[in-house]
């Protein structure tokens, strides 16, 4: 065998792409029924999309360690509070923010629906904070 002679043996039969399947075309109440379901499916996937954007407050493992160093306590009260504040800040455009609560203060990032770090109102007092966009006081 020479350079440009190729042994055919050793190459696999190629026949070229498979060829698409010719549709036969259904009747016209069929096909609208098909696309009813589909846009029911469609809206059923956007409403669980916005619903588990909603769904619940994350901790950053920073803030959970500041959570643990600081003693604050999260309780079902606070957690709400936080859950809410997130959720009135999305609407008005926030993106880092700090919300205050009675018990302490934490710096949240909006769009994932994370506490990025917390603080105790002590701890705040001296504080400069920085890179944030907006501020929530919730009672």
């Amino acid at each position: 065998m020479t350079k440009n002679n190729i042994n055919p043996y050793l190459l696999p039969q190629i026949q070229g792409p498979p060829k698409a399947k010719v549709m036969k075309s259904q009747d016209p109440e069929q096909a609208r029924e098909q696309q009813e379901l589909r846009s029911e499916f469609t809206k059923l996937l956007e409403k669980e999309g916005a619903a588990k954007e909603d769904s619940q407050v994350e901790f950053s493992a920073h803030a959970m360690k500041r959570i643990k160093q600081r003693n604050l306590e999260m309780d079902n009260d606070e957690y709400l509070k936080l859950k809410g504040a997130i959720e009135k800040l999305r609407t008005k455009g926030g993106q880092d923010s700090l919300v205050v609560t009675n018990k302490a203060a934490y710096i949240v990032d909006v769009a994932e629906g994370k506490v990025v770090t917390a603080m105790d109102k002590e701890d705040m007092a001296e504080n400069v904070f920085t890179k944030i966009d907006s501020t929530l006081f919730v009672n």
